[in-house]
Formats: C-alpha cells, structure tokens, sequence
C-alpha cells in the first residue's frame, strides 16, 4: 500500500468505525505519520469486514462501467456519420430502416460466427432495421485476407453472398477463399486482384480507426443507438437494445 495514500485510507476507516458497528474505541487514534501502525489498523479493519473489499471492487467496476459508457456515448456523437453512413458500408436488411445496428465483426472470430442466426432472425422479423457492416480483422494474417475478399466482392455485387460464406467457413487461407468465392458465382481472378485495391485498404483504415476512437479492442462489437455493446449478445438482448434505440427517438 502507498504511503501517501495510508493517512487517507486511516482517516476513512476511522471514520467509519474501525471496530465495527457498536464497538467502543478503546485507544485513541495513532497519528497518521505512524505509518506502521496505521498499516496494522487497516489490516485488522479488512479482515473483521472482508465485505468490504468486495463493495470497494464492485463499486469501482460499476464506477469504471459508467465512465466507458459516456466515454463511448461521445465518440458515437462525435462520429455518428462514419459510424452509420459511411457509403462504403455494406448495409443488409432495411436500406432506408429507423434503427440501425452496426456491427465490428472478424471472420476468425467464434463469437462473430455466433451471434449470425440471430441477427439474421432479427432483421426477418423487424423489416425496420439496418445492419451496417464493419470489417475489423484483428485476428491475423488469415483475418485480414477475409476481410479484403468480402469487401472485394463488391465489385461483382457479390458483398453478401461472401460474407456468409466467409463466416462459414473454418479455415481462412487464401485457397479456401477462393474456392469459396467461386462456388458464390464470383471470377475468382478479378476477386483476388481487386483484394489489392486502394478502395479495400481505405475502407479497413477508416474501420481501424473508428474502433480506436470508440475504444473497441475485441470482436463482436455492436453500436445500437447510443449504446456500445461489447462481445456476443442473443436475440433477446438484440430486441431489447432496438426497442431502447426506439424509444429515444420517439
């Protein structure tokens, strides 16, 4: 423990009663240079009431939860342009939907390879929703080829199709990619040049760096309205945040 921080941590205990509700002080106080002694009370204060410890941490985590949500609301003001209506986006679903979700997604990832059914069923039941894609391979080599073919699969009109394959299939080197893109109907030759092409790195930069401004680190990450919501959600949760986006517009 810090020793600057010990008269402080000293004074609260104190304050509160160091042994513990209706017990008498039986010996003043040490002055809080006596950083030993001070050390010895704070100890002996914990182990009567380890609860303590555990309000301290919860607090803090939910203290630090709060102030990642703001922090999130934002940046997601700052940038709701390159967050909802980036041109170069694929959508699915509801072009012209009330409520968009915008997903930050990795082909390696298993969690993004969980939550496809139920977006998927989500956006057949509400016709009223967008979904925005966007590529964040940060799994690796394996990842950002992946990335670079699905965006790639533009130019023949192909995004969709891609996406799905790519997301189902287990390995990700640049053989399987291929013959993926063929069995969708793509020339798998254009689709391996275009894979080069300045348009696909740019769209991945801006993806790069919306992440880092919105402190997005793992994949899946989702933006529903004002919310950011990090890791794998169910369609119950999904439906939950889409009625919350709602009803902040009303």
């Amino acid at each position: 423990m810090a020793p600057r921080f010990l008269p402080i941590a000293a004074a609260a205990l104190l304050t509160l009663g160091l042994a513990g509700p209706g017990s008498a002080q039986t010996s003043p106080p040490p002055a809080t240079t006596d950083v030993p002694a001070i050390e010895r009370i704070i100890r002996e204060y914990l182990l009567k009431n380890p609860e303590v410890i555990l309000e301290a941490i919860e607090t803090l985590e939910k203290r630090r939860n709060e102030n990642a949500q703001d922090a999130a609301k934002a940046a997601i003001a700052e940038r709701r342009n390159e967050i909802f209506n980036d041109p170069d986006a694929p959508v699915a679903g509801n072009p012209r939907g009330d409520i968009a979700i915008v997903e930050f997604f990795d082909y390696r990832c298993p969690y993004c390879k969980q939550v496809v059914g139920p977006l998927a069923q989500l956006l057949k039941e509400d016709g009223k929703l967008r979904l925005v894609h966007k590529e964040l391979p940060i799994l690796g080599p394996d990842s950002l080829l992946a990335s670079r073919a699905a965006l790639a699969a533009r130019k023949q009109d192909k995004y969709h199709q891609m996406h799905a394959a790519l997301m189902r299939l287990r390995t990700l080197d640049e053989a399987s990619i291929l013959r993926a893109a063929t069995e969708q109907g793509l020339d798998a030759n254009r689709l391996k040049n275009d894979m080069q092409s300045p348009e696909v790195e740019q769209s991945l930069e801006r993806n790069r760096a919306l992440a880092r401004a919105l402190n997005i680190t793992g994949t899946p990450a989702f933006i529903i309205g004002d919310a950011l919501v990090p890791g794998a959600i169910d369609l119950k949760t999904m439906k939950s945040l889409v009625a919350d986006a709602r009803a902040a517009k009303k």
